[in-house]
Order: C-alpha cells, then structure tokens, then sequence
C-alpha cells in the first residue's frame, strides 16, 4: 500500500491527543488560547483525499532520498550521519514499518545513479505551489545535515541546490538553518543559566525566530507571530499534503514559535 493510504488516514484530533500530555500538546494548547484561526489566513484550496494522498506519498518519498543523497555528498556515509537519519526517524515518531521504508528510500537515495534533480522536480509539481510544504522539506533535510555533518564540505553547496530546486532563496534557508540551530536550546526559564546576557541572547533568538526585528512594534511582532504559526500550523500542513509522519516535525516547530513569542510578549509586558 502507498505511504501516503497506508499512515495518512487518521483523524488529527486523535494524533492530538496522543500528544497531549507532551510539551507538543502543551504548545498546542497554548495555540489553540490564542484562537488563532489558521484556515482564515490559508490561501490554497483543501486538496481531495486522492490528490493528497498522492502529496503525502511524494512527500515521503522524496524526504528520505534526498536525505540519503546529501548524507553521500563527500563519497561516503558516515556512521554520524547514519545516527542522524535514525534520529529524525526517531524524533518524528515513525513506526516500525514507516522506519523499514524510510531506510529503503535513503539507500536509493545515495546510489550513484540516483537524480536528484528529477526527484526534486517530481515533488516541486506534486505540492504545486503550496511553499510552506517545501519549506517543511527543507527543514527536514537541513536538520539532518546539521546532525550529521553540520553542514560541512559539499553538503553546504548541495543544500543550497535543493533550495534553490524547491524555490526556496539563499535568505529564506540561512533563516532555516538559524531557527534550527536555536531549536537545540529553549525559551523556558529553566534552559539555561539565568545571568543577563544569556537571557539577552535568548531575546535576540527569540526574534529570529519570529524573523522580526527587536525594533519592530508590538503590531508588527504579532504579525509575524501568526505569520510564522500559518506556515508551520500542522492542521493547515496536513491538509496541503503532509504526511501524518512529518506532523512532529510541524508541531515542535510551532512550539518553538509559541516560546519565542511569549518570551517577547513578556520582555514587552504585551497583554
């Protein structure tokens, strides 16, 4: 059975409540607070359950050979890269079957006669337009690479390729890869050691991660506040196409979103 039919079906209220004693469930429950609609703001239309069964599939697919590519981009594959790949898999809750099949993806995608360029292209018209899901793809891949060689060596180059392949430009990926960089720490009060700078680094993160500046007005803050939760809201992924595997990914970037902003919000005494 395709990826996309076989782990797509499930209603998203019940992935929810899996969650829901997770710090997942608790970013969104501190989303749903804010009452931020999501599909007010979507602009593309819900796709039918075929078509998005076919998104999910591509999605999957393409996921976990281009990740397998990038990890060979320097000839050999690395038991640090190996580990990386493992633990996306891992940290995106993939079940057993998901894992054996995203493994079988990632050993086509570091064959040599692999084509990036038209698995690239193939996923590009599958999601036709719908760039919060090629960003998702992105964030994915980078994350990895961060994992597995931090981005090093030709890998840099080769990433910046497959922005480019998705539409992505050289700013919006240097964002990508900032944002996930910073998602190694936290906002929360016991992250780190509570002295001024660290706490003033920690307000500099928070902004980037709104990609806001600390000159913006609070108007402005919240703007991009829901700007950056539209593009990363997993209700509005699944619905373009997500596969319900990559939702974790979605979720902990909202989270991150949610965190940044109340540090913001209370730095500024916003009410």
């Amino acid at each position: 059975m395709a990826v996309g039919m076989k782990w797509i079906g499930k209603a998203f209220g019940a992935l929810l409540g899996a969650v829901a004693a997770g710090p997942v469930g608790a970013a969104i429950g501190v989303l749903l607070g804010h009452q931020y609609d999501v599909h007010a703001e979507a602009d593309q239309e819900a796709l039918p359950p075929g078509e998005l069964a076919g998104v999910a599939e591509s999605f999957f697919r393409a996921t976990f050979r281009v990740m397998g590519y990038l990890a060979k981009a320097d000839g050999r594959i690395s038991q640090q890269e190996i580990a990386a790949a493992r633990g996306v898999m891992a940290e995106l809750r993939l079940t057993s079957a998901q894992v054996q099949e995203a493994i079988a993806r990632f050993t086509e995608g570091k064959q040599p006669y692999f084509e990036v360029g038209r698995e690239l292209t193939a996923l590009h018209q599958a999601c036709r337009g719908r760039p919060d899901l090629m960003r998702v793809f992105l964030e994915i891949q980078v994350r990895a690479a961060l994992a597995g060689n931090n981005l090093d060596g030709p890998v840099r180059p080769l990433m910046n390729r497959v922005a480019g392949a998705l539409g992505i430009s050289p700013p919006e990926l240097a964002h990508i890869e900032a944002v996930l960089r910073i998602q190694h720490g936290s906002f929360q009060a016991g992250g780190r050691p509570e002295r001024a700078a660290t706490r003033g680094a920690d307000l500099s993160e928070a902004y980037k991660v709104l990609e806001t500046a600390p000159g913006a007005s609070d108007e402005e803050v919240v703007k991009s506040y829901r700007r950056q939760l539209s593009r990363h809201h997993p209700d509005k992924l699944k619905a373009n196409g997500l596969p319900e595997s990559m939702l974790s990914h979605a979720k902990q970037r909202t989270q991150l979103i949610i965190e940044a902003y109340e540090l913001i919000r209370a730095r500024r005494g916003m009410s």
